[in-house]
């Protein structure tokens, strides 16, 4: 196949999406899983939207795609770096006549769709700058005026995409197209082919929503005399309801699910599957069996729908099935998010072990800093449902008072001795062990639901567990 050359392009217009994110990946995944040397991946900014490309959302989208994991092996393009060669583009085709310069204002064309749609006519292009002679254009040669392209009168363009199969449009159901705009400024259809054409793009992967697109692209790689790339459109993703995914779903930019709490190994595996199977019920896949079985082919024509109950399921198992020493630095960073982290924790055996005791419970990043503060901080309030179900006990500070005594006094503080000491307690004042045992945890985590509780008071230690209950007391809740 030679090398495949790929890229993401993005409009810096808003924060990269989670369609966005997909695309990016599945061109990321195409690339990576070619042989050595054969694949590339571009990242293209499209910001020719002056009035609403920001700098800020280039940052945002190289940060989503960063935090994705998805890296690029070429310097970004800019598209408003390189304004002079769509130009020069447009040009080229109006000399060789499969363009013509447009003269109508934007008013006018308002006037005149405006009139179209009071009949009940559908409304395109009337194709009244298309024959102009010579003469006609040299009178209007001091008037702002775009490039339309000249799309033939008869026939059809065939797009044979890889997961639509042959898709074929009717040319008189394709207008005029603009290809430059009067202020200078190319159109979608100029720049993408000029920048494919100059970039060596091999394969072109983006959102079914293009592919009513592709056949005025087509037409402009006929016209230039240049073969056009292999198209896979891939389907959209839908929000639960089955309507484009959108705010109201939830949040929709990359970022805001790394600030959820996300593992990006997590969320590449559930966007993989957004539209794509690798044939058989296989779900959890790392990068690296992702890139092994990925095929273009297999990616359905169906939308995708997202569920982001599936997403915390994915995010879960991850969480508790990481090699240990990649999943600390994301827990570092959460800690930080919170103002909980510790520079001596960095590399402590302790931290590692707190880390993994807590993770088979743990559903987010973000629980970490938020029902496992405990583990992190003396600073932590009583969930008032824990208090409500195991602190009704009248008997309860007394003897959690005979605990902390109890385990204040012992020279080894271990699994077995913390639990020889409740267990005692309890049998000596004629009670279950389990009053004992759900009010220390309360005592220690805040929680009614936490870690076993003979392993947690070996992590916290002797003298956060004795401090830890002698608080509760000194501080006894009071339910109404």
């Amino acid at each position: 196949m030679g090398t495949v050359r790929v890229r993401f392009a993005p409009s810096p217009t808003g924060y990269l999406h989670v369609g966005g994110a997909r695309t990016a990946l599945f061109n990321w995944l195409f690339a990576r899983q070619q042989p050595a040397g054969g694949g590339v991946f571009i990242l293209r900014i499209e910001d020719t939207d002056i009035d609403r490309s920001r700098p800020e959302l280039v940052e945002a989208v190289i940060e989503g795609l960063c935090w994705l994991g998805l890296d690029w092996d070429e310097e970004p393009y800019f598209q408003s770096q390189r304004l002079a060669s769509y130009r020069a583009l447009a040009e080229r085709l109006v000399a060789s006549g499969h363009a013509y310069y447009c003269y109508c204002s934007p008013q006018e064309l308002a006037a005149r769709r405006a009139a179209a749609e009071g009949t009940g006519r559908p409304w395109k292009y009337d194709g009244r700058c298309r024959q102009l002679t010579a003469a006609e254009h040299a009178a209007r040669a001091n008037q702002p005026r775009a490039v339309r392209f000249r799309v033939p009168e008869t026939g059809s363009t065939r797009v044979a995409d890889v997961v639509y199969g042959v898709v074929e449009f009717a040319h008189n159901e394709i207008e005029d197209f603009v290809l430059l705009r009067s202020d200078g400024l190319p159109t979608y259809h100029l720049s993408v082919v000029a920048d494919d054409l100059d970039m060596r793009i091999t394969h072109v992967i983006r959102g079914a929503d293009h592919l009513a697109n592709t056949p005025k692209q087509i037409l402009v790689y006929q016209a230039l005399g240049e073969p056009p790339p292999v198209f896979a459109h891939v389907p959209l993703i839908l929000g639960p309801d089955r309507t484009r995914l959108s705010k109201r779903h939830g949040a929709t930019s990359v970022i805001s699910y790394r600030d959820e709490g996300f593992l990006p190994a997590a969320f590449r595996n559930f966007l993989a599957l957004l539209g794509w199977s690798p044939g058989d019920d296989t779900e959890l896949m790392r990068s690296e069996e992702l890139l092994r079985r990925f095929r273009l082919e297999q990616v359905s024509r169906t939308n995708a729908i997202f569920d982001h109950a599936k997403l915390e399921w994915f995010n879960a198992f991850y969480i508790r099935t990481e090699p240990l020493e990649e999943l600390l630095p994301h827990v570092e960073a959460t800690l930080r998010r919170y103002k909980l982290w510790r520079e001596e924790w960095r590399g402590s055996t302790w931290f590692a072990r707190a880390v993994d005791l807590l993770r088979p419970r743990v559903r987010l990043l973000n629980d970490f800093g938020l029902w496992a503060r405990a583990f992190f901080s003396d600073e932590f309030d009583y969930d008032p449902e824990a208090v409500k179900k195991f602190l009704q006990d009248m008997r309860l500070p007394e003897l959690l008072i005979q605990l902390a005594v109890g385990l204040a006094g012992l020279s080894e503080w271990t699994h077995a001795t913390v639990e020889a000491v409740l267990r005692g307690l309890a049998e000596k004042a004629g009670v279950k062990a389990a009053l004992l045992i759900n009010a220390a945890r309360v005592a220690i985590t805040g929680q009614a639901v936490a870690p076993p509780l003979f392993e947690t008071m070996e992590l916290l230690g002797q003298a956060r567990v004795v401090s830890r209950l002698r608080r509760l007391v000194e501080h006894w809740p009071r339910v109404e």
